[in-house]
């Protein structure tokens, strides 16, 4: 069978799977707490019982990724995320009190959330786990139906987790979908009741326009250019090693392969050097050289490692100066990249111009806190921001005048762990959220009802318009 013919088998798959859950929710538009309590702790359970599994397969996609690291970055927030769900999902199903207008009373305003039908949920290679749970566990508690597309990058999970949801979930509650480019172009054209992508800025485009073919609502988590800001504060190299340790823990996890992760550095040019020199030393006690990179993940491909190598060799020859951290040689997977800095960057370097996505962290200098804030102004609104400094007029500064999808004080990437925070971009970084009740939102409709009372006056506002009328009119626009 030729790719073509493959590519439409898979379409009518997905278009079977898609009507057959239409089908399934229209039966049941409404479910119960106790319907959705047992999606999400069969969910709980898919995750809890495979999680060995789960990491030995990620490992294989990437050629190597620690295990210890999948089980922290993404079956840790998988369970939390889910247990936050049963946790508060009962709660989120009620009505909500709206305030009725005076000239409508005695009446009741009322939100109703209600399942949107079936949800579409792309998801990228990077945290492949964790970005598909978090969605699916928002949309199963607003009491959706989900198909779920899973990245070609990550073969053996893939494989793996659409097994284990046909072990654990009727096809008509959920589904997942395998397949390369092709099948995810055709999966972004199906008329879902809510599509959600997550992904690059560019493909985040493809999606939405493939999306408005069905005018189906859209939430894209995209990325983006995440910076760290070293705030003046009283610049000492105590308070710099501790932006140090966070920026590069955040920068190492995953080897940079992650959407929120610091993608450039803005410190006093005072400070460049030294943080130089510490983010050596942080690397080396992080990932010493007697491990030899077993703590440490390769990039996923020969072609994003090229890439990566690229951003750096054109920096250096347009005058940029790199220095590698570490010293021993990786030795789990030819694809281990130690970090890579950039000083001396320019804004018409590749490097500076699109995501990074790697261990490859540019370092820029300002002189004064403005300067450092309308840098990051002049560029696309990123994802995430990190704000350090124990100055709180300079970090309330760097907030009041700043926009980002979330943001982390004084460390990275922990603002995406929080249950109760809603997580997503905004501008260029993506659209909408989930996580939190947001998440519920997301695939619900918060449909507004109007009870009108018994007892009402409404017909002193009707035909015919007489003199009485109008004195009420008249009352009533004062």
């Amino acid at each position: 069978m030729n790719q073509r013919a493959a590519t439409a088998v898979q379409q009518a798959a997905m278009q079977a799977i898609l009507a057959t859950q239409k089908i399934a929710f229209g039966k049941d538009m409404c479910p119960t707490w106790a319907v959705r309590r047992d999606r999400l702790q069969r969910l709980r359970k898919l995750v809890k019982q495979h999680q060995f599994e789960i990491a030995e397969a990620i490992s294989a996609d990437f050629s190597y990724r620690p295990q210890e690291e999948t089980r922290l970055l993404e079956v840790f927030p998988s369970l939390a995320g889910i247990s936050h769900a049963l946790s508060h999902g009962r709660g989120w199903m009620q009505p909500r009190r709206r305030r009725t207008g005076f000239w409508f009373l005695p009446a009741r305003s009322r939100l109703l959330p209600q399942p949107l039908g079936v949800a579409g949920i792309m998801v990228p290679w990077n945290y492949p786990l964790f970005l598909a749970i978090g969605p699916l566990t928002a949309a199963l508690a607003a009491g959706n139906r989900a198909l779920i597309k899973m990245p070609e990058l990550t073969p053996a999970f893939s494989a793996l987790f659409e097994r284990l949801i046909a072990q654990y979930f009727a096809p008509e509650e959920v589904a997942v979908i395998n397949g390369d480019a092709q099948v995810a172009q055709a999966f972004s054209l199906l008329p879902f009741d809510h599509l959600l992508f997550t992904g690059s800025t560019k493909v985040g485009h493809d999606v939405m326009r493939a999306a408005s073919t069905h005018l189906t609502p859209v939430t894209l988590e995209l990325g983006g250019k995440s910076p760290a800001l070293i705030c003046p504060g009283d610049g000492s190299e105590a308070a710099l090693r501790k932006a140090a340790e966070a920026i590069l823990r955040g920068k190492c996890v995953n080897a940079g392969q992650t959407c929120i992760a610091p993608d450039y550095v803005l410190l006093p040019e005072a400070q460049r050097d030294t943080f130089i020199r510490i983010a050596a030393e942080v690397f080396n006690s992080l990932y010493p050289a007697e491990r030899a990179g077993k703590d440490y993940a390769a990039v996923v491909s020969e072609r994003h490692y090229q890439r990566l190598q690229h951003l750096v060799q054109d920096a250096v020859e347009q005058g940029a100066q790199a220095h590698q951290l570490g010293q021993g040689a990786m030795q789990y997977s030819p694809r281990q990249m130690p970090p890579v800095l950039l000083t001396g960057v320019q804004d018409q370097m590749t490097v500076m111009q699109e995501e990074i996505f790697g261990p490859v962290l540019p370092v820029e200098t300002y002189r004064t806190l403005p300067e450092a804030i309308a840098r990051i102004n002049q560029r696309p609104r990123p994802l995430a921001l990190y704000a350090f400094g124990r100055d709180t007029s300079e970090i309330n500064t760097v907030l009041n005048n700043t926009i980002s999808g979330g943001v982390t004080v004084n460390d990275t990437l922990l603002h995406i762990a929080q249950d109760d925070l809603p997580f997503g971009g905004v501008g260029p970084s993506g659209m909408g959220a989930y996580h939190a009740r947001e998440g519920f939102d997301t695939f619900s409709k918060l449909k507004p009802v109007l009870y009108q009372s018994r007892l009402n006056l409404t017909w002193l506002a009707q035909a015919p318009y007489t003199a009485r009328f109008e004195w009420l009119l008249k009352w009533m626009l004062r």
